[in-house]
């Protein structure tokens, strides 16, 4: 069970906005780039005052991050927007993004930075593992537990739990470490999914 299957009652929610952006002439690749701005813009923020009070930020923009990714698909495939060039920016800045929003946690205190930076390239592995199963078998693997849906939600609640006690810093390398392992068992859930269409076919 990942957030990703609740995205149909989420894009329905913002179907009206959609029409709305369609009608002024704003292309799914204006609303990508938006995102990537926003995450750049937030995550240096966070990386020049690292400060904990801060991090309340993280769960406002992921959420907007989250709306902002889900209408770029949703303009792409019912406004027929979709492009090669749209494809190459939604998948990099989804990368992209993921860094400059979740780097910052190794400066807070208790926080090792190589554990961090381990975490963050499972992180880029689950997504280029969901890429390489569309590769293989032409679906995209959105497989958990650990997705960018859910990464969104876990580190946007741990953010918004920093800010309100400081003090939860002390389970910083805690909350990377089993975030870590989380993302390499998505990595394999990913992997196994192309592994089980060869099977049935």
């Amino acid at each position: 069970m990942t957030l990703y299957q609740v995205k149909p009652a989420f894009q329905a929610c913002l179907r009206p906005l959609m029409f709305w952006l369609h009608k002024h002439h704003v292309t799914a690749n204006h609303v990508t780039i938006s995102a990537v701005a926003l995450s750049i813009i937030t995550g240096a923020a966070l990386f020049i005052f690292p400060d904990p009070a801060l991090f309340a930020l993280l769960p406002v923009v992921l959420f907007v991050r989250m709306a902002l990714n889900a209408l770029d698909g949703m303009l792409a495939r019912e406004c027929h927007q979709q492009s090669k060039l749209g494809a190459i920016l939604n998948e990099t800045g989804d990368v992209i993004s993921d860094i400059a929003l979740y780097l910052p946690f190794m400066l807070l205190p208790n926080s090792h930075a190589l554990l961090v930076v381990v975490m963050l390239l499972c992180a880029l592995m689950t997504e280029f593992c969901g890429v390489l199963a569309q590769t293989i078998n032409g679906v995209r693997s959105y497989a958990g537990p650990l997705g960018k849906s859910d990464r969104a939600l876990v580190f946007g609640a741990w953010g918004l739990g920093l800010a309100i006690w400081p003090q939860l810093t002390v389970w910083n390398n805690a909350v990377w470490g089993i975030a870590t392992l989380l993302l390499l068992w998505t990595v394999v859930n990913r992997c196994r999914s192309v592994l089980g269409e060869e099977r049935v076919n």
